[in-house]
């Protein structure tokens, strides 16, 4: 059972006591690596039992540390709910009621609140925020701790976006690295609308390639069909995309973009016609 409470009259963050969190976070990195080095020794392996990993107490307890200590926990999807509410309220309580509707199959993801932001540049353009309810969002990043060590695994080591421990200024090293090997161009492109876009169909195959448990896929696909409330209250479906602010979107966004990765990087990997050492057997030749 949690506590909303320390027993020892300790510490607390994000409503647990450090103990607590300290052993919650050791089971959950346990099974994040269990299912790494499964994923990494099984290029074929398809996972039948995860949805017992999204549901378990010490996995719905990281995920609400993930989103309460992020500033977006702060705001509040349809519901009008903010995570200080629950805290107050009773955490306890609110993850124990949680993991029963998962468990129970009644859970359903609520329609994300839209909020519209200026893009970065100052051009007048806008981006569309889609807010989920802080009970979506726990149930999110608990999904996203079991299911990114499976797909992590097969992303290409040259793709930097929104992966755990990579950053853009890695990106940048990498490109230096590259010219120092002789390359001179860099493509510079962009995918316009690109969560807004994301093929359900097409990105629950590549999910389906690693994901065996049904109720693992079906939760996934809700969250994608989820739909969207409008700023002018209006509540629209979502046949295709993933919204940007929903904590899984970007894991999902790198799944369905991993085929094009691959594509592109495939004649340069060792043997291949772009390779070093095939693009020096060619020299020789001529």
């Amino acid at each position: 059972m949690l506590k909303d409470a320390p027993l020892d009259g300790g510490a607390l963050t994000h409503g647990f006591a450090d103990h607590v969190l300290h052993a919650a976070q050791v089971r959950v990195s346990g099974m994040q690596a269990k299912l790494h080095r499964w994923t990494a020794t099984d290029a074929d392996r398809r996972f039948d039992d995860l949805f017992n990993f999204v549901c378990d107490p010490s996995t719905l307890t990281i995920a609400w540390t993930r989103v309460a200590g992020n500033t977006g926990g702060r705001s509040a999807g349809i519901d009008g709910v903010r995570a200080a509410d629950i805290e107050q309220a009773g955490l306890a309580r609110f993850l124990e009621d949680l993991r029963s509707d998962l468990r129970s199959g009644i859970f359903r993801p609520t329609p994300v609140r839209e909020r519209m932001i200026p893009k970065p540049g100052g051009n007048g353009k806008m981006r569309r925020l889609g807010i989920p309810t802080v009970a979506d969002r726990v149930v999110q990043a608990a999904a996203k701790l079991v299911l990114e060590p499976i797909f992590e695994t097969d992303f290409e080591p040259v793709s930097y976006g929104f992966r755990p421990g990579r950053r853009a200024q890695d990106a940048i090293a990498e490109i230096h690295l590259f010219g120092t090997s002789g390359y001179r161009w860099v493509l510079d492109a962009d995918i316009e609308a690109c969560f807004d876009m994301i093929d359900h169909t097409a990105l629950m195959g590549r999910v389906r390639a690693r994901v065996k448990d049904k109720r693992v896929l079906r939760l996934v696909k809700a969250f994608l069909k989820a739909g969207i409330l409008t700023e002018l209250g209006e509540e629209r479906d979502t046949p295709t995309g993933t919204p940007q602010g929903g904590i899984l979107s970007p894991l999902l966004a790198n799944i369905a973009l991993s085929v094009l990765d691959e594509y592109v990087h495939a004649p340069w990997k060792p043997g291949q016609a772009m390779s070093t050492s095939q693009r020096r057997k060619t020299r020789r030749t001529h």
